[in-house]
């Protein structure tokens, strides 16, 4: 596993800029997947827990069941 900046693990470094970002600004009730909740989802090429950079290759994301970004193809 690869160490971020400070000597966090990936998923330590994830859940601080996600979960624990979202509860400092008083949106943690918007980061829950669950019927009835409005989903964003990220879809990366890669797993982050594993290779953090990954979160620098995003393939989708989609707000509340709609793809609102999609990358340009690269040839």
């Amino acid at each position: 596993m690869t160490d971020v900046k400070y000597g966090m693990t990936p998923k330590q470094a994830l859940v601080t800029a996600t979960t624990n970002a979202a509860a400092l600004v008083g949106l943690d009730a918007l980061g829950a997947i669950a019927v009835g909740k409005e989903g964003t989802l990220v879809a990366l090429d890669g797993d982050p827990l594993s290779d953090i950079t990954a979160v620098h290759r995003v393939r989708a994301v989609v707000k509340a069941g709609t793809v609102i970004r999609r990358p340009a193809r690269q040839s």
